[in-house]
């Protein structure tokens, strides 16, 4: 485990050795505050009760966007792939929303959408044509022949469902869910900048700019980092548990299944 941590602590001690560097260099807070300046900002920040009540506003308003982008992708896949008229129809729509600027539609959605709610309006708008892409490609990608045994067992829609579709898209749901939540947080965090909701990180940031306090852009700056590198851990080992799970409880079924027809098929 040191071992493995090691290469990490190294990369993380150069770069606040060349950030220590060019702070001296510089010689000006305004500009590159030092990264024990930076520091003791953010440990006074992290003993007040604001900094709290902003990390779980925009905590909550990025989870809600997630979460809705993540159903109506998927929803969107099983249409896509299932209908050629929605296919038509949203399949344009989505790709010019995954290829268009996030701070167009921050723009845009200013005129019609409460600050309030922006921010996971954006974080919603981000996901869905990740999360629709993934998944589409796994729904056309599924074992034609585990299906069509499926239908031959006689298995039914739950346990085909359960045995085989779920299985087998999984790995395009974590791929899809990890690269939603980083773009999420991101562009979510950016709409708190432009539109500067109550209780924001990016409010936070956005003000601390004004008033010309450059370690404490750097420590809010940090706090995004680590919740963001923090959400994609804790949503990665959840997705791998999910993972070790449906394959442990989709694999035993099938074993005895298949030893349940060999026996018919002797009889």
């Amino acid at each position: 485990m040191t071992r493995r941590a090691f290469p990490g602590i190294a990369a993380a001690l150069f770069w606040l050795a060349v950030w220590q560097v060019v702070s001296m260099l510089v010689d000006q807070v305004l500009l590159v505050p030092a990264p024990l300046v930076v520091l003791a900002t953010l440990f006074d920040l992290v003993k007040t009760p604001t900094f709290w009540a902003v990390t779980g506003s925009s905590l909550l308003r990025m989870g809600i966007g997630f979460v809705a982008g993540v159903v109506a992708g998927c929803a969107a896949a099983v249409l896509t792939t299932r209908f050629r008229t929605a296919d038509a129809l949203l399949s344009p729509a989505l790709r010019v929303v995954r290829a268009a600027p996030v701070a167009s539609f921050i723009i845009v959605a200013l005129v019609w959408i409460p600050t309030g709610r922006l921010p996971a309006f954006i974080a919603f708008l981000m996901v869905v044509p990740v999360v629709w892409d993934n998944m589409a490609a796994g729904l056309q990608r599924q074992d034609a022949a585990l299906l069509e045994m499926a239908s031959v067992f006689r298995l039914g829609w739950w346990q085909t469902m359960v045995r085989i579709r779920i299985p087998s898209l999984l790995p395009f749901f974590t791929t899809a869910c990890t690269t939603g939540m980083g773009l999420a947080w991101k562009s979510g965090v950016a709409a708190e900048v432009i539109s500067r909701p109550e209780l924001s990180i990016g409010g936070q940031l956005q003000d601390a700019k004004v008033y010309l306090a450059t370690p404490e852009v750097f420590a809010w700056t940090i706090t995004a980092v680590a919740l963001s590198i923090a959400l994609e851990r804790v949503l990665r080992l959840a997705t791998s548990r999910v993972n070790l799970r449906v394959a442990g409880a989709g694999a035993a079924p099938s074993v005895s299944r298949e030893r349940g027809s060999v026996a018919d098929a002797g009889v």
